[in-house]
């Protein structure tokens, strides 16, 4: 269709005729003039710096936008959003906002949101840059901006006036860091992004969109806190790069599974929007735009900028768009050249220039808007509706139906449905689907006595932090005739944000997913088990039948721990803490940097009645040491019980840890979460890299060494420590072409440079902790260690087990303690849930010796949440080990007990190990 036919046809659509928009143009500043060229120019990228100043200049020159603030990044940058409207509605802002909050809240009548629905503004969220080397998304939405502060086109001046857009930049540290390593050659034909140095997320890359539920990062905190408590957006689109080999882009429609806490609407809300989206695409002549099957984003988990507002009522959506600044070409693919319903106008082969990905951005997003415009009202009931509809499901009896709850012959197969027409009827629905017991929680209370309460505190900040209510217990009350302390935390299903609360609380029951019938295991978007309350290892009582307390609504955005105290201080030369709370290790690094004596028990005691069990810490009294312990239980909420003494033999000496981290040269995701969570519990840790590994003297620097997932692969290589980093390890050329801060960094950990010098580490006394595939690192030690996954076959050899018998995608496990008085498992229940994702399984050889097993998967269904094919091979598999080199020690912490931040559950078992390469006998 030519342009002319296809604005006519737009013109149409808008039920108005080109004609003289009452709205006179705007002079602004063009992007030429204050970049130095046009936004989607080959070989030219505008950084963060850049980009916020041209917001700031056109929120100067046109009353349509203003530029707020988020927050503060991880770097320390302002994190801006724009807000893009009529002038007139820009002055109505305040009003509408309310009208947002009401109707996304259920705090309205049926009469009064349909009431509000015809007054307020549709709101439209709009991001970019979340993946920073996806470098397109920060630009499109910059020009997006700009086309909708100049044109006075009657469609442009529908959209102001019906919608409230945010266009929101979702990573400026990462947008600055990309933008300036492309732009660093002046040659243009030199210009890339291969070599990035470090993470485009100061300590997580990629797994930024991954964080949305668990909110441990500031730009999460700023997001979330915009999306679900100011704004309420009804619309959030998340834009993201590359598209599929041989298209242009991806759009919803998502392929199954949805998941089944969120409201229908929400998926329906997608398709209708996704179908916007692409008779958009069709009308402008623009091809190549796949879905559903056309590439593998579900809507299953939660924790994605996009993924997780569904949990919210609200449409998320995401594309993915080919394009880069550097011109490129779309590749002959055969199969893309043939048109079906996922797939409806394919594109030939062609050159592709990055403004051709420009417009086609900004093509998704007018069809966004003007998808929102059109349905305003509807839109904004709609998000009424879905919140009043969680409500209501929280105040009564309600049943989710998952897979496991069905029969067999419909839920549970290989691949296999059941084939409908069957004869029960409600009696059997009811008998078979709502057993009293199968009920959906009316609510859940996380008792204030439980050991590690200060967690749970932390698991309501995650809460909160989603804009969801949660309740504090002013004084003692009764549910189900139990007994609960004030200070409990009670988490009520009936809310707006009810599919939150759900997915955090229960457990995901990921249906089995084949590509056809017997065939292989179909691979998820990511985790499949995450229920946040597992991963951290807390009690949380789930209450079937409606209850009432002395509850009280937290209104701080941010709980602050329960102060702790300082018990028998009279006459007391010893301080005890209780080592099963997590923050235990925060208290002990604290009094390390005031100075203080740490001591660990050998042993249990009771003291006023009191049990402190074994590996509980102490501190030895001295002269300032009473107003140091004050001070920490005020913040960091740790009691401390003194005792007049202890024989020597039930105590040993803590020295502060001296801790190597590894990580690679651009940088490592599984390292930057290890290297967040140490921040976290205050540890000084270096940051160490392979060369400074293969130079050996460890022992003389450090206690322990960690190497989290992907620094370590079986057979010796360096593993690449996930995406989000370096495009290869160091880029172009040799050390002379890396920024200074930058060079000796590259290279890999490996058996014949480093292993020698880790073995000498080990002889000496150092720890080795090893995690997910670097376990792999026994090979170095010749620890007598084998696969856990194999069958016997018929020639009597070992066999791997296929992955089409037994796949375990990220997902929650229970492992079991074998050993409570090993050092590593102190504080620790008999059973821990750990993430696992594909990771190695082990047993000992027989005959071994020096290993110790110290946690293993127990029993046939060891799953907690989330999906896993053939877990009964998991039965008597080794989760953790503890070996003997020389003087050191090696553990292998074979699942993710260092998952993303989030598996506070399990972080004892490696901070034990972090304790224990520093304790010396009394």
């Amino acid at each position: 269709m030519p342009r002319s036919t296809a604005l006519l046809f737009w013109f149409a659509l808008a039920g108005a005729a080109p004609a003289q928009s009452p709205y006179p143009p705007l002079r602004v500043t063009p992007e030429q003039e204050h970049f130095g060229f046009n936004l989607g120019d080959d070989y030219q990228l505008a950084n963060y710096t850049q980009i916020a100043a041209y917001w700031k200049k056109l929120a100067a020159e046109s009353d349509r936008v203003k530029v707020v603030s988020m927050g503060k990044t991880e770097e320390g940058r302002d994190q801006l959003y724009c807000i893009v409207t009529s002038p007139a509605n820009q002055k109505n802002l305040a009003k509408y906002k309310e009208i947002a909050r009401k109707l996304a809240t259920g705090d309205a009548t049926p009469e009064e949101a349909r009431n509000l629905a015809e007054q307020g503004k549709a709101v439209v969220w709009i991001d970019g840059g979340l993946h920073a080397s996806e470098v397109l998304c920060a630009q499109a939405m910059t020009e997006t901006l700009y086309q909708l502060v100049t044109r006075t086109d009657p469609e442009t001046m529908r959209f102001l006036d019906d919608v409230i857009i945010l266009i929101a930049h979702a990573n400026p540290d990462g947008n600055e860091l990309c933008a300036d390593w492309y732009m660093r050659e002046k040659a243009q034909n030199r210009r890339s992004l291969a070599g990035l140095p470090r993470l485009y997320q100061k300590y997580i890359g990629h797994d930024n969109n991954r964080d949305f539920y668990a909110c441990t990062q500031a730009e999460t905190k700023n997001i979330n806190r915009i999306l679900f408590r100011e704004w309420f957006p009804q619309i959030v689109y998340n834009h993201h790069q590359t598209g599929p080999a041989g298209a242009v882009l991806f759009c919803p429609p998502f392929r199954d599974p949805f998941n089944y806490n969120f409201d229908p609407l929400v998926v329906n809300g997608i398709d209708a929007v996704g179908a916007a989206m692409m008779q958009r695409f069709l009308v402008e002549n623009k091809p190549g735009a796949t879905c559903r099957s056309g590439a593998p984003y579900s809507t299953w988990f939660n924790g994605g900028l996009r993924t997780v507002t569904y949990f919210h009522n609200m449409i998320g959506l995401l594309t993915e768009t080919i394009g880069s600044p550097t011109p490129s070409s779309i590749p002959y693919v055969p199969s893309k050249q043939l048109p079906k319903a996922d797939y409806l106008s394919p594109i030939a082969p062609q050159p592709w220039h990055f403004k051709q990905s420009v417009d086609y951005s900004v093509t998704a997003n007018k069809a966004v808007i003007d998808y929102a415009s059109r349905n305003r009202s509807q839109l904004l009931f709609n998000i009424w509706h879905m919140a009043h509809a969680a409500v209501e499901r929280g105040h009564k009896d309600s049943w989710t139906i998952t897979p496991k709850k069905l029969p067999p012959s419909t839920g549970g197969g290989r691949g296999r449905g059941g084939r409908g027409g069957g004869s029960g009827g409600r009696a059997e629905f009811e008998r078979a689907l709502h057993k009293p017991n199968d009920r959906d929680p009316r609510g859940f209370i996380l008792p204030s006595d439980q050991p590690d309460f200060l967690t749970a505190i932390k698991f309501a900040n995650a809460l909160l932090a989603c804009g969801c209510t949660v309740h504090k217990a002013t004084a003692d009350f009764v549910v189900t005739g139990k007994k609960y302390p004030a200070g409990s935390l009670v988490v009520l299903a009936a809310q707006p944000f009810r599919a939150h609360v759900m997915d955090m609380f229960e457990p995901q029951d990921y249906p089995n997913d084949f590509a056809y019938p017997g065939g292989p295991p179909v691979p998820p978007y990511d985790t499949t088990g995450y229920t946040l309350v597992f991963q951290m290892g807390l009690k949380a009582d789930r209450i079937l039948d409606g209850f009432e307390g002395p509850f009280e609504v937290v209104k701080e955005e941010v709980m602050a721990p329960p102060a702790g105290k300082v018990l028998e201080a009279n006459g007391a030369t010893l301080f005890l803490f209780d080592c099963r709370s997590t923050e235990s290790f925060k208290t002990m690094n604290r009094l390390f940097k005031a100075g203080e004596e740490v001591l660990r028990l050998n042993g249990t005691t009771t003291v006023k009645g009191i049990t402190f069990p074994l590996g509980s810490f102490l501190v030895a009294k001295k002269e300032h040491t009473l107003a140091t312990l004050e001070k920490i239980a005020a913040e960091v909420g740790t009691t401390f019980v003194g005792v007049p003494n202890l024989p020597i033999t039930m105590v040993k000496t803590v020295k502060p840890p001296r801790i190597a981290l590894w990580d690679r040269y651009g940088g490592s995701m599984p390292s930057g979460w290890t290297r967040w969570v140490l921040e976290q519990f205050e540890f000084p840790f270096t940051v160490v890299y392979p060369p400074e590994l293969d130079k050996g003297n460890l022992r003389a620097k450090y206690d322990v060494i960690l190497f989290p997932d992907g620094a370590v692969s079986r057979g010796g290589g360096g593993g690449g420590g996930g995406r989000g980093g370096a495009f290869g390890n160091g880029g172009r050329g040799g050390e002379e072409n890396i920024p200074a801060e930058y060079r000796g960094r590259r290279g890999n950990v490996t058996a014949a440079v480093t292993g020698p010098q880790l073995k000498t580490f080990l002889k000496e006394g150092g720890t080795i902790l090893a995690f997910g595939s670097s376990t792999g690192i026994y090979d170095f030690f010749g620890l007598p260690l084998t696969n856990h996954l194999v069958t016997v076959g018929d020639d009597g050899r070992e066999v791997p087990i296929s992955r089409d018998n037994f796949y375990v995608p990220g997902s929650v496990l229970r492992t079991t303690i074998v050993d409570p008085t090993n050092p590593l498992t102190y504080g620790l229940d008999k059973n821990v849930d750990v993430m696992f994702s594909s990771n190695p399984v082990y047993r000992l050889k027989p005959k071994a010796s020096g290993v110790t097993v110290v946690a293993k998967y127990e029993g046939k269904t060891p799953l907690r949440s989330g999906w896993a094919w053939g877990q009964q091979y998991l039965d008597g598999g080794i989760a953790v080990a503890d070996a003997s080199v020389g003087k050191g020690r090696v553990v292998l912490f074979a699942p993710q007990v260092n998952f993303r931040g989030q598996t506070r559950g399990a972080f004892k078992l490696w901070f034990n190990g972090i304790v224990r390469a520093s304790t010396v006998e009394k």
